[in-house]
């Protein structure tokens, strides 16, 4: 049973590497050659903390870090100040996964609306702080908003094509404690 767990573990851990390549390759080829894009959601944020409420225990914050800043070092943003924002959000929310298989999905996604929220805020209030430049606010808004309504479709997808759901209430983890 222990060998299930780990290569379960295992294959997780490969599943959002290859995710993360994915995304990181799609986000990084212009795709149009014109100014003037609307901006998208973050899906690697969304992706982060489906897996991180359904399965908290497969995903862990080195793995998230590493992501993360491999992300901040392509997209060429402040090294390191979104994947630390990013791994305070997602611990606060992995504190309250076991809470979250019995919440309705409206409350799971007020409760990923308001964290993503205070995510964008904290890295805004950041940059203006140390008065580095950041996209103007109603293009962070927009992708605020977007990322957001993004959720159950991430969500959707991550079910769907990953069997990704929420730990049932008599699981146990990888030492045989029940969740």
């Amino acid at each position: 049973m222990a060998e299930g767990i780990a290569n379960a573990r295992w294959r997780f851990w490969a599943l959002i590497l290859l995710i993360s390549a994915v995304l990181f390759f799609v986000q990084l080829i212009p795709l149009s050659p014109g100014p003037g894009r609307f901006p998208g959601p973050d899906v690697l944020l969304l992706v982060a903390i489906a897996w991180v409420l359904r399965r908290p225990d497969y995903v862990p914050v080195i793995l998230i870090a590493g992501v993360f800043l491999l992300a901040d070092i392509l997209f060429m943003r402040p090294i390191g100040l979104w994947t630390a924002i990013v791994i305070l959000g997602l611990e606060f929310l992995r504190a309250r996964s076991v809470a979250v298989r019995d919440w309705s999905f409206l409350v799971e996604w007020l409760v990923v609306g308001v964290t993503v929220t205070a995510m964008f805020v904290a890295y805004s209030l950041v940059l203006a702080l140390f008065v580095v430049d950041d996209a103007p606010l109603g293009l962070t808004l927009i992708r605020l908003v977007v990322t957001v309504l993004a959720y159950p479709v991430v969500v959707a997808l991550g079910a769907r094509a990953m069997g990704l759901q929420k730990s049932a209430p008599g699981e146990v983890d990888s030492l045989g404690h029940k969740r």
